[in-house]
């Protein structure tokens, strides 16, 4: 399973969020709220959970619910483990 804490080190390591990356709680919303969230993120943080954890993340399956907040995010990698 997936942990907040693994997804939250992968979206602070692609976004290149530093110290702020600590402050990423499950709650906390993703796109619109981090200004280096943008569609290019989207695509490299997809990338980098299908490395950090062994899962196939088709196109399809990306929605704006998925990188609502960290927790969604969380229970979709957890979703395709």
């Amino acid at each position: 399973m997936a942990s907040v804490e693994e997804v939250r080190q992968v979206v602070g390591d692609v976004l290149q969020l530093g110290e702020r990356t600590a402050a990423l709680e499950r709650e906390t919303p993703l796109i619109g709220n981090i200004p280096e969230f943008d569609s290019m993120a989207v695509v490299s943080v997809v990338t980098s959970l299908e490395d950090q954890f062994g899962v196939v993340i088709e196109d399809d399956e990306i929605s704006a619910e998925t990188f609502e907040t960290v927790g969604s995010l969380v229970d979709f990698v957890n979703s395709k483990l």
